[in-house]
């Protein structure tokens, strides 16, 4: 397990309620469990430092959710991207009133923009904010703030918090990346784990001599210092020599509008040693079939990265904690078809 102390949760807590603007009058929604760094720090701690008061929902429930939102007058909502779908797309929305709504927290996994975008225009939590982190660095990293411009709070996970050091490293020479070039993001600061428990040779794989925590997480940063993930390194699917990025194609079907939420992956081919996958969840009463969404994706993105299998779901498997398992997905894709070639990772 992740060895954290009460410096790392509780400062990196209070700075993540600033990047809200949390005080005394804010009525945090909680619907994400308090076992896990999400529900424990980016929940409770940060209400507590701020004086807030917690509305915690026992277990996720779009609808249970929706009732805390309206009858408490909450003020934030906090959420995987997951969550926040199944609450706009619950088929008594429009009961319930959210107007009550300014700020929150949608983190856990990739946050699509179109998804921001409704959470602002639908939801009204015109000051949402995006954090991204993991469980090693207490979690939070970056996070968007209430006063950034909509398209950067919509698009980035925002700037590095304060006393924390970012850096985009080049995952082929190990250089620091110039604006906008892509490699790997590695943090260094007091949110830093202490590391792995009596683990230390995977301590080491990670957590280097200098400090720097490795995230496996590749992004891009721009002049300003917001960044943007683009995917997990692990995750890229190398389909014939071309590497493929599942987040920019996973952001490029969200724009469908009968798309309410989409999983890339990578399965095994024994002559490109990697294709495009895509798990599909569609909109109420929606018809698409798997040949709309290649045609969706053939009239706007490169070939290679044109789903060849599509498979629709009512739900994906998941974590305690809401993180989507796409090994599981790749797994089940493999099975389907009966895919063999190049060992997909299933981790």
């Amino acid at each position: 397990g992740v060895q954290l102390t009460h410096t790392n949760i509780v400062k990196n807590a209070f700075h993540i309620g600033e990047c809200m603007r949390l005080g005394p009058e804010d009525r945090v929604c909680i619907p994400v469990p308090f076992f896990h760094c999400f529900g424990c720090v980016l929940g409770t701690l940060n209400t507590v430092t701020h004086e807030g008061t917690m509305v915690p929902v026992e277990s996720f429930d779009a609808e249970k959710v929706l009732q805390a939102v309206d009858q408490e007058q909450c003020t934030a909502l906090l959420g995987v991207p997951t969550m926040f779908i199944a609450e706009l797309d619950h088929q008594d929305f429009q009961q319930y009133d959210t107007s009550s709504l300014r700020t929150g927290i949608m983190a856990g996994s990739p946050c699509p923009m179109e998804v921001m975008k409704k959470v602002v225009d639908v939801m009204g939590a015109s000051e949402i904010t995006i954090a991204y982190g993991q469980t090693e660095s207490s979690p939070v990293i970056t996070q968007t703030r209430t006063d950034d411009p909509l398209e950067l709070r919509v698009s980035s996970v925002g700037r590095k918090l304060p006393d924390v050091e970012v850096r985009i490293v080049s995952v082929e020479t190990g250089e620091d990346c110039g604006p906008e070039e892509q490699g790997e993001l590695w943090t260094r600061g007091y949110h830093v784990m202490r590391g792995y428990y009596d683990m230390e040779e995977k301590t080491s794989e990670v957590l280097d001599e200098e400090g720097w925590l490795h995230t496996g997480d590749l992004a891009v940063m721009d002049e300003d210092g917001y960044v943007r993930i683009t995917g997990r390194a692990k995750d890229m699917i190398i389909r014939g020599g071309e590497n493929v990025y599942p987040r920019e194609i996973e952001e490029f079907l969200y724009t469908h509008p009968e798309v309410s939420d989409v999983q890339v992956h990578g399965v095994p081919d024994e002559k490109y040693g990697e294709k495009v996958a895509a798990a599909v969840k569609l909109r109420q009463g929606s018809e698409l079939t798997s040949e709309d969404i290649k045609d969706y994706c053939r009239e706007n993105i490169a070939y290679y990265k044109v789903p060849e299998y599509v498979d629709f779901v009512e739900d994906y498997p998941m974590t305690a904690s809401g993180k989507i398992q796409k090994y599981r997905l790749r797994e089940a894709a493999v099975e389907r078809y009966g895919l063999k070639g190049t060992t997909v990772e299933s981790g």
